[in-house]
């Protein structure tokens, strides 16, 4: 076998003494929360609003989480559903739930009936912890069909602070359903968590489900040590001291929000400041108040921050680090967001399959912008992981030529929940081929491109929507842009535009169509510009091209 042009590992010169140095995944989360709990048991881990919970409290709330559902039935190895928002029940659920020994599958709130069914089916759920009014609307039923749902815990979101913000608490507390137990008073009974019940950094943390942007979701297993390994690299690769404000800006049942800011911030006895939603008002208050020094989310929530009237300087001056991932990072407002606002956002790339990050800016460096494609680097790969960029038959192109992304590491996942085939095809031989097209230079900085799916075919030229996106967000009108293609009788494809605005801005879509033509080849630019109030996103900010390719 020819010996890996990309073995040599050349990005490991840029890294910090701190991110060179190797991570013990032997440890779970729970093993380094209860060290944070020793060592700082009065200081704050969850703030919501203006309720607050200590680590000795958030310690014993969750053993009587986890005490209830051993109470319950619960065996070690099942698993149990977490459907919440960014509120302390999601932190007390999930630790809850390991501590009982079980497997956690994370749901998304906006998930509708048919999407949680398939779930709670696929993964054989056990028990089911949800809002009381998503249980009313329609998780009961959803449940019952269920055969192996026996355990239902659900709560009010107003719980556990009183400041109740209309503006994304909006909204009346329930009675305690039918059918269910009530978290919050469950996790104030004082029972003791079971003991001999966690599992291993080895044993399956979570079964995540992939967005479904690509087709029917899959569960990546995340192993304890997948969440261990990127949490304690995210814990020392940032100068985040310990017991720094974390801000949620990502949703905690997405990948990046529990494992960089959820799993970070508890091994570094950290606050975790939660804000239910996403809402740019509530979060730059929040930045007030708390004065967070991290935070990640997707690039199309710093444009929502940027965008608000209210915002200023002053509501970035704390942080220390501020990274986006998720979603492509345009380098546009990168620039614009350090002119207007000072800090610096640090790029970075990662998927469900390899819990979160696999690359990333490393600290005192910036990421380099191709000059050919506009594309900004999304960062280095981490210690003992290798990026590797594959052709059509899957062997390595030369350093600066476009592939399929492949990676390896102690992050990647095993494979895909019950799903041998997929697994298969998906990890060969334990290697991650991603779907993302991208390349690398010699210096190991790693560059998206597109997913592979994503790519447009416009009389026999390849056209990747994300340049088309980047050079519209260069346009001071445009706020988000999409690109996808569309069937055309003569090109077979042809490039359309869906751009939404800055508040205040006006522009015509021909306008759009010529400030891309002079900026691009002339079979790149779109011929065809809609502009949008806003463009459709999955929960965790990614803007879903499916939907304005195929709308409904």
């Amino acid at each position: 076998m020819t010996e890996s042009i990309y073995a040599a590992k050349p990005w490991i010169s840029l890294l910090s003494e701190a991110q060179r140095a190797p991570v013990d995944p032997a440890e779970t989360l729970v093993h380094a929360f209860r060290a944070s709990v020793a060592r700082s048991p009065g200081h704050p881990a969850l703030a919501y609003f203006d309720g607050r919970l200590s680590y000795r409290e958030t310690d014993a709330l969750s053993d009587s989480v986890a005490g209830h559902l051993a109470a319950e039935g619960l065996e070690r190895g099942d698993r149990v559903a977490i459907m919440l928002q960014n509120t302390p029940q999601f932190v007390l659920a999930l630790l809850g739930a390991w501590k009982a020994g079980a497997t956690v599958v994370p749901l998304n709130p906006m998930y509708k009936s048919g999407e949680v069914g398939h779930v709670l089916k696929d993964a054989e759920v056990t028990a089911l912890i949800c809002a009381d009014r998503a249980w009313e609307a329609y998780l009961r039923d959803t449940a019952a069909a269920a055969p192996t749902v026996r355990i239902a815990l659900t709560t009010s979101e107003l719980d556990l602070q009183t400041q109740s913000d209309e503006r994304v608490l909006g909204f009346e507390r329930l009675p305690v359903p039918e059918g269910a137990d009530d978290l919050v008073a469950v996790a104030r009974q004082g029972l003791g968590a079971p003991q001999g019940r966690e599992l291993g950094s080895a044993d399956v943390a979570l079964i995540s489900y992939t967005s479904g942007t690509s087709g029917t979701p899959k569960g990546a297993m995340n192993s304890h040590g997948n969440v261990m390994i990127n949490a304690e690299r995210q814990r020392t690769g940032h100068p985040i001291a310990e017991g720094s404000s974390y801000f949620a800006l990502a949703p905690l049942f997405h990948i990046t929000g529990m494992v960089c800011q959820l799993a970070a911030c508890l091994a570094n006895a950290g606050t975790l400041v939660l804000t239910y939603r996403f809402h740019p008002g509530v979060v730059l208050e929040a930045f007030t108040e708390h004065r967070p020094a991290y935070t990640v989310g997707p690039s199309t929530a710093f444009m929502a921050l940027a965008a608000h009237p209210g915002v200023t300087p002053e509501h970035f001056s704390s942080f220390q680090v501020i990274s986006s991932g998720g979603a492509p990072l345009p380098p546009a407002l990168v620039e614009k967001f350090r002119a207007g606002f000072g800090p610096y956002i640090r790029n970075g790339y990662g998927l469900t399959e390899c819990t979160a990050p696999c690359a990333s800016v490393p600290p005192e460096r910036e990421a380099p912008v191709d000059p050919v494609s506009g594309t900004l680097s999304v960062g280095v790969p981490g210690p003992d992981t290798v990026v590797r960029i594959l052709d059509e038959n899957g062997s390595e192109v030369p350093f600066g030529e476009q592939g399929e992304i492949a990676v390896r590491g102690p992050q990647v996942v095993s494979g895909y929940w019950r799903l041998p085939e997929a697994t298969a095809i998906a990890f060969p031989d334990g290697e991650l081929r991603t779907g993302d097209i991208g390349f690398m230079d010699s210096e190991g900085w790693l560059y998206v491109v597109d997913r592979k799916k994503d790519m447009i075919n416009a009389s026999g030229f390849k056209v990747w929507p994300r340049e088309v996106e980047d050079v519209l967000y260069t346009h001071p009108a445009v706020r988000e842009a999409a690109v996808v293609g569309v069937p055309d009788a003569y090109r077979g494809e042809t490039v359309r535009a869906y751009v939404s605005l800055r508040p205040g801005a006006t522009v015509e879509p021909e306008e759009l169509g010529v400030y891309c033509k002079e900026r691009l080849a002339a079979y790149k630019y779109p011929r065809e510009v809609e502009i949008l109030a806003e463009l459709p996103k999955t929960a965790s900010g990614k803007i879903l091209r499916r939907e304005l390719r195929f709308p409904r």
